[in-house]
């Protein structure tokens, strides 16, 4: 799956992930209207509504990018309904040819982690049969228990081909809380990247990337070219772009001489461009069009910075 993924990016030529984390505010009001005017104002006309704002952007924009992310809290908020829109949120990207990076930041241990795994990127077995739950590509896993934590998904990554990423130095404001507190001598986000570069070393592709990457946010750009030297082999999926203040100078550093290891997220400054003034001319009608537009930019963005 790190191949598939590095072949989108090489085809796109767009180190870009769009993050589908809908809110039912970035949702325009004419979709809103139509789904509760067949479903109600219930949770089912919810699901709806923010069924139809993803189909909307996956539709304008899947020809320019190589993946997305859905963050599936985004969708459980909406309980079971929203769950269904996730799922076939994953369907339809997937049948678009995108890559799909869970973002679920799951982490335990045993068979609770292996559960987590076999329903996300896995198969479970009912009867004679075999099922794939939710079947994203790649997700996002928290490595806080260690490799009792870990290793279940990587088991599930090497009998199914797909991917994790693991998170590593996350870009909100309080991370260094825990992520920078010395250990050793050393932050302990750098022993994690330690870490990630381990639990991946079996898993290298035909790309020389690993299907166990790592969560690195764009607000920390020096700690992103300390970590792209721990983890050379591993992609670093890089939250924190534009609506965070991480900028596409900042993000060189995550990237190899190939121009290749990362690939940077970005949620709302994409799926409600719209709201924005640098976009209003497209309307709310245009929502669809003003995240099509706001990938050019982001893929023009990131890419002049990587020439430069």
């Amino acid at each position: 799956m790190i191949d598939k993924l590095v072949k989108n990016i090489q085809k796109t030529n767009a180190p870009i992930v769009v993050g589908l984390d809908p809110m039912l505010n970035y949702v325009p009001e004419h979709i809103q209207k139509a789904a509760f005017a067949e479903y109600g104002e219930t949770l089912e006309g919810a699901g709806e509504a923010i069924w139809q704002f993803n189909k909307g952007i996956v539709d304008a924009t899947y020809d320019l990018i190589p993946a997305v992310k859905p963050q599936i809290a985004m969708y459980e908020q909406f309980g079971i309904e929203g769950l269904k829109v996730f799922k076939k949120t994953v369907d339809y990207c997937k049948e678009k040819g995108l890559v799909v990076i869970g973002d679920i930041k799951r982490g335990d241990i045993g068979s609770t982690s292996t559960a987590y795994a076999v329903g996300h990127i896995g198969k479970v077995q009912v009867g004679s049969k075999t099922y794939a739950g939710f079947d994203e590509d790649f997700i996002t896993v928290n490595p806080y228990l260690g490799t009792d934590g870990i290793k279940p998904f990587v088991d599930v990554c090497k009998e199914e081909n797909k991917g994790i990423f693991v998170l590593v130095k996350t870009s909100n404001p309080s991370s260094g809380e825990f992520q920078d507190r010395l250990v050793d001598g050393r932050p302990l986000y750098e022993i994690v990247g330690d870490m990630v570069d381990k639990w991946g070393s079996d898993v290298v592709g035909e790309s020389g990337y690993s299907a166990v990457g790592a969560v690195v946010g764009a607000t920390y750009p020096e700690m992103g070219k300390v970590l792209r030297k721990v983890m050379p082999k591993s992609f670093i999926l890089v939250p924190g772009y534009g609506a965070q203040g991480g900028k596409a100078a900042d993000l060189v550093h995550y990237f190899n001489e190939d121009r290749l290891g990362a690939i940077v997220n970005s949620s709302r400054g994409i799926i409600a461009a719209y709201k924005q003034d640098k976009y209003a001319q497209f309307g709310a009608e245009n929502y669809a069009d003003a995240s099509r537009q706001a990938v050019v930019d982001m893929i023009e963005d990131i890419n002049g910075a990587l020439d430069a």
